[in-house]
C-alpha cells in the first residue's frame, strides 16, 4: 500500500518537473492560438506572457493563419488590435479591415435622387437666364418678315443695286399710286415744263385723290407734274397721259415699255394712274428698281424732296409722303393706296454717306413697317461696307 503510494507521489512529482521543464515550449506554441483569441485588455496593457519580440513572430503567423483561413476577417481585426495593444501602439489594421461601408439604403437614394433633381432643375433654370449660352442668334432680326405687316418688300443699296433685305421681292401685286413714278417720269422727257395741257371729261372724271382740274381750261406740265407727284392727283395724270399719248390707254402701253427698259420686268400698266385695273401689276422690286432709276434725274427728285409746293395759279400742294416728317434720313418717296392694293409706298433714305431704296406693297402699318425697314437698311449695308473694308473688324461686330 505504502508502495503503491510511494510510487503514485513520485510519479505525480515527474509529471510536475515534465510541465516545468516544458513549460516555455508550451507558450510559445501556444502563442497563435492566444492571439487568435481576443484579449480585452486596455491599450498600452503588456501581458507578462507576451515578449517584446511577440509582435514580430505573432505578425508571421498572422499570414500564416490568414492563409489558412481566409473567411476570417473579424477575428484578423481583433488579432491585429491586440497585437497593436501589445506593442503600445495604435492599432492600424482595425481601420484598414474594417467593415465595409453600408449600401446606401432606398430613403438615401432617393434624397440623393432628389437633390439631383433639384440640381438639373437649377442648372436649366440658370440656362434660361442666360441665353447667351444658347446657340447664338442671326445677326439680322429674325422675325423682321413677321414685325412688318407687308405682303412684300425689298431694301436695295441705291448706289449699287445690291438687295439688303427681301420679303417676296416678286410677287405681283396691284402698284396703286405708286406706278405715278412711270407716269411723272414719261412726261418729263417727253414734255417742256411750260406747255399747256387741255384737260378732257375723261380725266376730269377721276376719282379722288385728285386736284379738281376743270374741262375747258389748261395747265402748265409743271403743275401737273407736282399734283401727280406730291398730291398723287389722278386727273392730272390722265391729263398728262392724253397730252403724250393721245389716249390714256396708249399711255398705259409706253409706260409698260418704259418700265421693261428701266429694269422692272414684271410690271404692267394699265392706267396712268394706278387705281385698280386688270391685269394690272407690278412688285416690289421693280418699285424699287423703277424708283432708283427715277431719283438719278433732277427735275423729278427735286419735286420728291418737297413738303409743299404752290402752283403757278395759286394751289398749294402737300406731299403725302409722310416720311418727310417722320424720317429726318427721307429724300423722296411716294405713297399708294386703293383697297385692293392695300398701303404701297416707294423711297429714297440717305445718312452719312448710305443710301438706300425701300419699297412695300399691301401693308396695313405702311408708316411702322418703313421704320422698321429703313433701319434694318443702314444697318445691313454699314455691316456690307465694314466687312469691306475691314473683315475681321466686321466679324467682331457681329460676334458682339
Amino acid at each position: 500500500m505504502r508502495m503503491s503510494r510511494f510510487l503514485s507521489v513520485a510519479l505525480s512529482l515527474l509529471l510536475a518537473s515534465l510541465v516545468v521543464l516544458l513549460h516555455p515550449l508550451t507558450d510559445a506554441q501556444a502563442a497563435p492560438a492566444a492571439a487568435a483569441t481576443p484579449h480585452p485588455k486596455k491599450k498600452g496593457s503588456v501581458p507578462a506572457s507576451h515578449p517584446a519580440t511577440a509582435p514580430a513572430k505573432n505578425k508571421t503567423n498572422q499570414k500564416k493563419q490568414k492563409a489558412a483561413h481566409p473567411s476570417a476577417p473579424a477575428k484578423r481585426t481583433a488579432s491585429t488590435a491586440g497585437k497593436a495593444a501589445a506593442a503600445g501602439k495604435q492599432p492600424k489594421a482595425a481601420s484598414h479591415h474594417s467593415a465595409p461601408a453600408k449600401k446606401a439604403g432606398p430613403a438615401h437614394q432617393a434624397k440623393k435622387t432628389k437633390k439631383e433633381t433639384k440640381k438639373g432643375a437649377a442648372i436649366k433654370k440658370g440656362a434660361a437666364r442666360h441665353p447667351a449660352h444658347a446657340a447664338p442668334a442671326d445677326s439680322a432680326p429674325p422675325d423682321l418678315e413677321q414685325q412688318i405687316s407687308a405682303r412684300s418688300a425689298i431694301i436695295l443699296d441705291a448706289k449699287t443695286g445690291e438687295e439688303l433685305f427681301a420679303k417676296y421681292p416678286d410677287n405681283p401685286r396691284q402698284p396703286a399710286s405708286t406706278i405715278k413714278i412711270v407716269t411723272a417720269m414719261i412726261a418729263i422727257k417727253s414734255l417742256k415744263g411750260d406747255e399747256l395741257v387741255d384737260v378732257s371729261s375723261h380725266a376730269a372724271s377721276m376719282p379722288s385723290s385728285k386736284v379738281f382740274l376743270e374741262t375747258g381750261k389748261q395747265y402748265q406740265v409743271d403743275d401737273l407734274l407736282n399734283a401727280v407727284l406730291l398730291a398723287s392727283a389722278n386727273d392730272a395724270s390722265v391729263a398728262l397721259a392724253e397730252k403724250v399719248a393721245g389716249s390714256e390707254e396708249n399711255f398705259a402701253n409706253l409706260m409698260t415699255l418704259s418700265a421693261r427698259m428701266w429694269g422692272a420686268r414684271h410690271t404692267v400698266c394699265r392706267t396712268a394712274s394706278g387705281l385698280t385695273a386688270l391685269g394690272q401689276q407690278s412688285t416690289s422690286r421693280d418699285l424699287a428698281t423703277i424708283f432708283r432709276y427715277a431719283m438719278q434725274h433732277d427735275a423729278f427728285a427735286r419735286r420728291m424732296r418737297e413738303k409743299f409746293i404752290t402752283t403757278s395759279y395759286g394751289k398749294v400742294l402737300r406731299n403725302h409722303n409722310r416720311a418727310l416728317w417722320r424720317l429726318d434720313c427721307a429724300l423722296g418717296g411716294k405713297t399708294g393706296y386703293t383697297v385692293v392694293a392695300r398701303q404701297t409706298y416707294v423711297g429714297l433714305f440717305g445718312r452719312d454717306d448710305q443710301t438706300i431704296v425701300v419699297a412695300l406693297m399691301g401693308s396695313e402699318t405702311m408708316w411702322s413697317d418703313l421704320a422698321k425697314l429703313v433701319e434694318y437698311g443702314f444697318k445691313k449695308q454699314k455691316d456690307g461696307q465694314l466687312a469691306r473694308v475691314n473683315p475681321r473688324a466686321a466679324d467682331g461686330a457681329a460676334r458682339n
